[in-house]
């Protein structure tokens, strides 16, 4: 167990006041930070991406970029050595080697700038290359086919003391789209590689940053709708922070293939991170072998507000939490394969799963929520100390589970829950930990529950509780393969179950059950069919021996049913 009895983690109530009250200290919340909640209602809580005018079509001024300075016939485009300012609204295709210079836009009207980089390859040497200082909006497009380069300062000259922007290779003052079927790369050598103070979208192209901080950064959002976009950073990967406006400040992965090595965290939003499609790998702070600072944060996806999976396929090999908010976090879709050094999934608050794939490979804890809620979906939860650790209520309605811990299986500080779903627990086994440990009531009243763990800290549901159930310890500790059966009294085998590790203790729950009835645990026979954790669709008795015969609803000698003790092997 991660602290004694595991009694920390804030009350629901106290955890999300912690959060929305955030608000006057300017550490923001969004007001999403609801478990439960779609990608699209989530973002409907948030500030709209602004609409760009389509300028397709639109006659183009060209620049030609050459050595120490540029050409260019347009009337709104001043050239002064190796500096070039655009004006004016318009669309500008630029090619060309700037080898220490700058492009800047600096546009006081209305209407939208947009710079096509056709060839273009630009360094500064004292500074940022590509500068949006003033403009209503500003789109860079990447020409078919073109490779495009942006390669700023390591140390950045301002022109006094209080000045301290641009501080990324692609900077803007404005809203900002990256779109088109070409490539850039962007080298971050003093800061940032790019960074918007308003809002950034990125549509399209072949985008590759590498960056002494951050990578890729949107004050009020970033939204990656497509593109193949590969990050390398030593602070963060994928950012939004603003933190005055409870509706910005958040992050949408909405398509494309996104790839992030980041030395901090992965994907880091003020307030919302939403994936609803698309492919996002994350690699943070060296990965779940690697170490955290205790003023550092190398977390996969962190949402300070909430996080949200509707779908997409995200990888995560995090030193700290792999998913991550101070608020909630809700899985409603998509595969998630975490590995990490600390927690799979954590919310400070709730943390809901209704569907989608959830793969904890490895973890301290798998999830880990002040509630947590699973109504669907598949989970695989794989820790060194607990499995699935509610501060207050755990309750599981469907789904597919399969826990395989060091620590307690399913543990809930306060109340569970079960009426759905099926649920394999491979337990502890050292006597410290249970394979199933609640401080409240525990019920079940529908789905599938097979527990095998140590025997020192043995609990099953309460007697009760609607569905019924066995539980039984074994006189010596079975070894890791041995394969186990439920049957009842006419010998019909009800569970069968191979043992992925060492235990002591089983307890078993389906609508089988019969409170009251005797049914008898073997050990040995065979295992047919698929399996779900261990739990076979089929199994055979024969050549098997009998572990004892237990009363269904009655725990064992020195066992607990939902924190009620007593209980005796039946006949």
């Amino acid at each position: 167990m991660k602290y004694l009895n595991r009694k920390i983690l804030l009350p629901a109530v106290l955890s999300l006041a912690l959060v929305t009250g955030a608000c006057a200290a300017g550490e923001t919340a969004g007001s999403s930070s609801v478990a439960g909640q779609t990608a699209a209602q989530t973002l409907a809580d948030n500030a709209a991406v602004e609409d760009v005018a389509d300028t397709t079509g639109q006659a183009e001024e060209t620049i030609t970029l050459s050595g120490s300075t540029a050409t260019s016939s347009s009337e709104t485009v001043t050239v002064n050595g190796g500096v070039v300012t655009v004006t004016a609204a318009g669309t500008y295709r630029i090619s060309g080697t700037l080898t220490d210079g700058q492009v800047v836009v600096n546009v006081s009207g209305d209407g939208v700038v947009t710079l096509i980089l056709d060839g273009a390859d630009i360094t500064n040497s004292t500074g940022s290359p590509l500068v949006v200082t003033d403009a209503e909006s500003a789109v860079v497009q990447l020409a078919d086919g073109s490779q495009n380069t942006l390669a700023d300062a390591t140390t950045y000259v301002y022109p006094d003391a209080e000045t301290d922007e641009p501080n990324a290779a692609l900077f803007s003052t404005a809203d900002l789209t990256i779109t088109g079927t070409g490539a850039l790369t962007v080298q971050g050598n003093a800061n940032d590689g790019i960074a918007s103070k308003d809002g950034l979208v990125i549509e399209s192209g072949t985008i590759t940053v590498d960056a002494v901080d951050d990578g890729i950064r949107g004050k009020d959002y970033l939204v990656v709708k497509g593109g193949t976009i590969t990050v390398t950073t030593g602070g963060d990967g994928l950012k939004a922070d603003n933190s005055e406006d409870a509706t910005k400040g958040y992050v949408a992965v909405e398509g494309g293939t996104v790839t992030v090595t980041a030395g901090g965290d992965g994907v880091d939003a003020v307030t919302d991170v939403v994936v609803s499609a698309g492919t996002l790998a994350v690699t943070a702070g060296g990965g779940a072998s690697g170490s955290v600072a205790d003023d550092a944060s190398a977390k996969g996806l962190k949402g300070s507000a909430s996080v949200v999976v509707d779908g997409g396929t995200i990888t995560v090999d995090a030193a700290d939490d792999a998913v991550h908010s101070n608020g909630s976090v809700t899985v409603n879709g998509g595969e998630l394969t975490l590995a990490t050094g600390d927690d799979g999934l954590h919310a400070d608050g709730d943390l809901a799963i209704t569907n989608g794939t959830v793969t904890v490979s490895r973890s301290y804890e798998a999830i880990e929520g002040t509630t947590i809620t699973i109504s669907g979906g598949d989970v695989h939860a794989t820790s060194s100390d607990d499995g699935l650790n509610a501060g207050s209520a755990l309750t599981i309605g469907g789904g597919t589970i399969v826990v395989d811990t060091g620590g307690d299986g399913l543990d809930s500080n306060g109340s569970a829950s079960i009426t759905g779903g099926t649920i394999v627990v491979n337990g502890p086994t050292e006597n410290m930990n249970g394979a199933l440990d609640t401080d409240g009531t525990f019920t079940i009243s529908g789905g599938v529950l097979l527990a095998v763990g140590s025997s020192g800290m043995v609990e099953a549901p309460a007697g009760s509780s609607p569905q019924g159930w066995v539980a039984a310890t074994f006189s010596t500790t079975q070894a890791a393969g041995t394969v186990v059966h439920v049957a009842s009294a006419d010998g019909t085998v009800l569970a069968s179950f191979t043992a992925s590790k060492a235990f002591a203790s089983l307890v078993y729950s389906s609508a089988d059950i019969t409170s009251g009835s005797t049914y008898t645990v073997y050990a040995g026979g065979s295992v047919s069919g698929e399996s779900i954790g261990g739990l076979a669709t089929a199994g055979s008795i024969d050549g098997a021996t009998s572990a004892g015969t237990f009363t269904a609803g009655q725990a064992p000698d020195g066992g607990m049913g939902g924190g009620m003790g007593g209980g005796r092997p039946g006949g």
